[in-house]
């Protein structure tokens, strides 16, 4: 009934879906299966994209030509580039979309890409040989084959939802659970263990007053996440924002020894960086009320999703605290809020391909290796999707440094440091974020994707013109003299200080309060050299003459960070040998088998002296 095929996905949310688009683009024949055809990419929790440092990890996914970025595009009904007051490494765009089109859009881009194939079906094991995923076995007992297994299984492993006291089996709300394959890879030798997310309850909006809440738009400019000429909305919905209030928490509190999080009744470690109200309420006493985002679900819905009351407290005790909030006095619920728990494998038993290495062939994505959020899943699936097409093919393998992308950080961290609760990416885990902005993906990570064969001609087109482009008008700056006579207006309009005598304007724009785009609004000089260039590429040429200083820097630091990651250590290096090492370093080492010396260095636990031993034994 089924052929072979070169990679079989399991799982078709954010991470199974970028997973079987890049395996298929790559030349793989792809089967994608899935427990629910109608919840292809379905938006579990908010319906929204992007954020800090996860509008970066889009752009990324879009510069490596993955979909998420285009699929955004297309769904949104409010667009915003969040941190804009701080320098443009912290820039981060974030759309809120129409959760029902978003997911429709994803799955008609995977039903138009060729070499996918379909199939609606629970996977309860894997095929195993000689220490080799080679296919799937289904709860219909369909034997699939295939030369490698990407296991992108969100919060389905053995998942039980909890609300107040009750608890039932679920991998989302009315959907059922996956059983087999955890207790399959336990046998096998894996460490599993659970974690812990939740959902704030979905509410009707003709139920709100929005005149108790502060409305809060969308950018006049949609910039939007993919860098091809994807369609924007011409027209935005609002968000809203309220606040819980002494007497919401009061509430609240009469529920907490009913709630499954302080009875014992979840095990799982939940997300620290987005805890629920309960949680909040605990954890901050001292806070008199806290921020909640009245956000919509779509253009056609009155449905309206709480962002910051994502709780498990009962029913009746989340509908009496939600009424007690301005703006909800009328409120009507459409579905509680819940926990659900969940397994997950810690990361550690990884390679930096998302590879087990203990099972060949077979890669995890999302969730399952403990992250949480729909960018952090998509990108891992990316990366696994590339790498099942790379080792079914027998080609090299494919690794983003900590220096190439958020995507690199994220699965270093990963695979390095293992996670003991839900991971979400934020800039200050990357140490080169001055490099890694939202602005210049395409320009890092294109090349790249051309060569895989992933990024069309037209996109490398685009990122060749832009890198021409911005050069062109850092020439045109060096070459530019300005006076005081026709500057000293423009200048005293910025609050900057008169030219005391001819500079040239490249020299003019590296001036705080000075931009490129002032300069070309202010100077009709400026103006009239630069008519031509895009927004885009005159955007990218003031970032790097202004940040020049910090790049060049932060340049200089990846070169000597990469000093170490060249420092391969063989697979079978034997740690025992190294009497000097500190008993934890020893044990981590054993463990999570650094690649290199550069990994080694990051690996918690491990100090800078049990470092430098392990590069004297090498070099030896």
């Amino acid at each position: 009934m089924f052929p072979e095929y070169d990679v079989i996905v399991v799982g078709a949310g954010h991470a199974g879906c970028e997973a079987a688009a890049a395996a298929a683009n790559l030349g793989s024949k792809v089967l994608l299966v899935t427990m629910n055809m109608q919840t292809i990419a379905q938006m579990s929790c908010n319906p929204a994209m992007g954020g800090i440092a996860k509008g970066q990890i889009v752009r990324e996914i879009d510069a490596m030509g993955g979909y998420s970025g285009i699929v955004t595009d297309l769904s949104m009904i409010q667009f915003r580039m969040l941190n804009l007051s701080k320098g443009p490494a912290m820039w981060s765009p974030r759309a809120q979309n129409d959760r029902m089109l978003f997911a429709a859009t994803w799955r008609e881009m995977l039903e138009k890409t060729p070499n996918v194939d379909f199939y609606q079906d629970m996977v309860r094991s894997l095929i195993i040989r000689d220490g080799r995923a080679c296919g799937v076995v289904t709860g219909l007992g369909h034997e699939i084959p295939s030369k490698s297994v990407v296991i992108t299984s969100g919060t389905f492993l053995n998942g039980i939802i909890h609300i107040g006291e009750k608890q039932f089996g679920g991998g989302r709300v009315a959907e059922k659970a996956a059983t087999g394959i955890t207790e399959q890879l336990v046998e096998h030798g894996f460490e599993s263990d659970r974690l812990k997310t939740g959902t704030p309850p979905r509410i009707d909006g003709r139920s709100l007053d929005y005149s108790k809440m502060e409305e809060q738009k969308g950018d006049e400019e949609i910039v939007g996440f993919s860098y091809t000429d994807t369609k924007k909305p011409t027209e935005q919905r609002s968000c809203w924002i309220t606040y819980t209030s002494q007497k919401v928490h009061d509430i609240l509190k009469t529920g907490f020894d009913r709630s499954p999080m302080y009875a014992g009744r979840i095990e799982g470690v939940g997300p620290r960086y987005c805890p629920s109200i309960e949680d909040k309420i605990n954890r901050f006493a001292e806070r008199e009320r806290h921020q909640l985002f009245v956000e919509p679900e779509g253009w056609n819905t009155v449905e309206i999703y709480v962002n910051g009351f994502s709780t498990s407290l009962p029913e009746e005790v989340q509908y009496a605290a939600l009424r007690q909030v301005p703006g909800f006095e009328n409120v009507r619920i459409f579905r509680p809020g819940y926990a659900i728990e969940y397994d997950f494998f810690p990361p550690t038993q990884l390679n930096h391909t998302l590879e087990t290495k203990l099972i060949s062939n077979l890669f995890f994505a999302g969730q399952i290796n403990g992250t949480t959020g729909y960018e952090e899943a998509a990108c891992q699936g990316l990366m696994a999707g590339i790498n099942a097409h790379q080792k079914a093919k027998e080609l090299e393998p494919v690794i983003l440094k900590r220096s190439d992308a958020y995507i690199g950080v994220l699965i270093d961290d990963l695979i390095s440091k293992g996670t003991e609760e839900p991971y979400r990416m934020f800039t200050s885990r990357a140490e080169f974020r001055t490099i890694l902005r939202q602005d210049n993906a395409d320009l890092r990570l294109t090349e790249l994707s051309y060569r895989l064969g992933l990024a069309s001609q037209d996109r490398m087109d685009k990122v060749i013109s832009k890198r021409e482009g911005v050069e062109k008008i850092k020439d045109i700056l060096k070459e530019i003299s300005l006076d005081p006579t026709e500057t000293d207006g423009f200048l005293a309009e910025n609050n900057s200080a008169p030219l005391p005598q001819k500079q040239k304007a490249i020299q003019v724009l590296l001036r705080p309060n000075i931009s490129l785009e002032g300069m070309m609004a202010g100077l009709p000089k400026i103006k009239e050299a630069l008519t031509g260039f895009t927004e885009a590429i005159i955007e990218q040429a003031d970032i790097q003459i202004k940040y020049n200083v910090y790049i060049e820097k932060e340049k200089e630091l990846v070169k000597r960070m990469n000093q170490l990651e060249d420092l391969l250590i063989p697979e079978s290096f034997d740690y025992n040998k190294i009497t000097s090492l500190s008993n934890e370093a020893l044990q981590k080492f054993k463990k999570i088998k650094p690649r290199t010396l550069g990994q080694a260095s990051r690996i918690s636990g491990v100090n800078p002296s049990d470092v430098q031993i392990l590069m004297v034994y090498m070099g030896r």
